[in-house]
């Protein structure tokens, strides 16, 4: 079958992208609330769990984007019965993945205390909590969690969305009232587990009743089963790659700097984090499209979406990139106070970070898009080897500067390199390698020179935070659009893009073919 893959993208933006405004909006606010009726070292203690986890996390070793990625040809040929014997085999892994987990979290438990520099808060028992919050993580993989592959690998990731947006929504708002009525960190908790729960059944309900030819069905055959297993091996080095960027930061500043200077820390990194997320979005939306074109056309029609798709992708992260750098400060000022705030270089290394960290994204989404991970697997490994290094040496001497210019030299100088010459070996003409890398680098030389623009342009005003908020907005958003438009305005890739983006806005596609089945 044909996905209609530019009205899927397009829907799927519109569906992740509420929720991940739901996801943006309301977790600033408990933060906020959290801060206020119990402390900054709940914040910290609350990222600590949060980045523990994700190293349990590890032990998924990529199962799910493995078995999403091979239903995209038996998907595409209506191949029913592989299907049905995927879903067998993913519900297996995925319960004893959680065992696994569940093993793995209780052998933590020893040495939890010695994670946190300084106190903790006396009326909390530190090991209760984590093991609600494992709780959480284990039974999510227990119930249903096979079913979303369905949807993923439709490319129907709104429908997902949506079940999630509404019971996100009740979470949140049960969360923020338990906190100010009752301060009770333990029922804070239990919500956020029942909720979860919730979303993995209804979930799977939804991918049942659009899929009901869909059932587990019979023993995949060995030589397949084999076949995914060398996946998920060649994908456990770009879990580990992303758990390290995600969590070592995290668990670095807690040990050798506190749980308040871990909060002060994940204020700002909050902020990248929704971005972030919102930038995923955009790549989610084109994910399953992409994998279905990689398949069925030709390399050098897959390349021109590539230079399409991370053209678009560049220009939103160049001016999401300078609104972020001049909002920083003001925006962190009225929502912590003066307290809370962290030098100015330090908001332009997460500005930097946040950069680089998108581009690698993007490049990122093509590899898993077109599954190269036995490649691939060497460059995640090597690049989460020298963060977690390079944040060890430099956390004692260079502070939070060290944590950051450490992830930011590992993507710039190791994986997005690396990415560059992995794709073009296996997915994209070869030839055309150097023409991509003018384009990239070009536009990211445009975003630095547009980003200080905006930069020295809104430092001439000097006015109080609410009229500095609007101001900065204001010049932060129209400087790079400026930039950008001057230099590509007339080339053919300006033109190409902006096509392709009406195409997908009115939903249609010569490419997309007939109706989903």
């Amino acid at each position: 079958m044909k996905l209609e893959r530019t009205r899927n993208a397009a829907r799927n933006v519109v569906f992740d992208g509420t929720m991940e405004i739901v996801n943006l909006l309301f977790p600033f606010v408990i933060r906020s609330v959290m801060l206020h009726y119990l402390g900054t070292e709940y914040l910290g203690l609350n990222g600590l769990f949060k980045s523990l986890l994700s190293f349990l996390n590890l032990a998924e070793l990529g199962v799910g984007s493995a078995m999403v990625f091979s239903m995209y040809r038996p998907i595409a040929e209506d191949d029913t019965q592989t299907i049905c014997s995927l879903l067998r085999l993913y519900r297996t892994l995925y319960r004893i993945i959680g065992l696994v987990i569940a093993a793995a979290g209780l052998l933590l438990l020893p040495v939890l205390r010695n994670l946190i520099k300084g106190d903790i808060p006396a009326d909390m028992n530190l090991y209760i909590l984590f093991l609600m919050n494992l709780g959480n993580t284990v039974l999510t993989y227990w119930l249903f969690a096979y079913k979303s592959s369905l949807l993923l690998a439709h490319q129907r990731r709104d429908v997902i969305s949506k079940v999630t947006l509404a019971v996100r929504v009740t979470e949140y708002t049960l969360k923020i009232l338990i906190l100010i009525f009752t301060k009770n960190y333990y029922l804070y908790l239990a919500v956020q587990l029942v909720c979860q729960l919730a979303i993995n059944i209804l979930t799977a309900v939804c991918a049942s009743r659009m899929y009901p030819q869909y059932v587990t069905g019979e023993k995949l055959p060995k030589e397949k089963t084999m076949e995914i297993f060398r996946r998920v091996r060649d994908l456990f080095t770009s879990k580990l790659s992303a758990t390290i960027f995600d969590a070592a930061d995290t668990v670095v500043i807690s040990a050798f700097m506190g749980l308040t200077v871990l909060a002060l820390y994940q204020n700002y990194y909050f902020i990248i984090t929704a971005l972030r997320m919102m930038l995923v979005v955009l790549l989610n939306a084109c994910m399953a499209g992409v994998g279905n074109k990689l398949v069925m056309e030709s390399r050098e029609a897959n390349y021109r979406d590539l230079e399409k798709i991370s053209f678009l992708f560049l220009w939103i992260l160049t001016v999401s990139s300078s609104m972020l750098l001049c909002l920083y400060q003001p925006f962190i000022r009225v929502w912590m106070g003066e307290d809370n705030l962290l030098a100015v270089g330090l908001v332009i290394c997460f500005v930097v970070y946040y950069y680089s960290m998108g581009a690698n994204k993007l490049i990122n989404m093509f590899k898993d898009a077109a599954g190269i991970w036995r490649v691939d697997r060497w460059r995640p490994l090597t690049a989460a080897l020298v963060n977690l290094g390079l944040n060890l040496l430099t956390v004692r001497r260079l502070g939070l500067y060290g944590v950051l210019l450490s992830s930011v030299v590992s993507i710039v100088f190791i994986q997005i390199p690396w990415l560059f010459h992995n794709l073009f070996k296996e997915v994209f003409p070869r030839e055309n390698m150097g023409r991509y890398i003018r384009l990239f680098g070009g536009m990211t030389v445009l975003a630095l020179i547009s980003c200080g623009a905006s930069w020295l342009v809104c430092s001439l005003f000097h006015l109080s935070v609410w009229p500095s908020l609007l101001i900065n907005a204001a010049v932060s958003f129209t400087v790079p659009n400026l930039f950008l438009l001057a230099v590509y305005a007339r080339k053919q890739v300006f033109r190409e893009s902006l096509s392709q983006l009406k195409r997908s806005i009115l939903h249609r596609d010569g490419n997309d073919g007939g109706p989903e089945q």
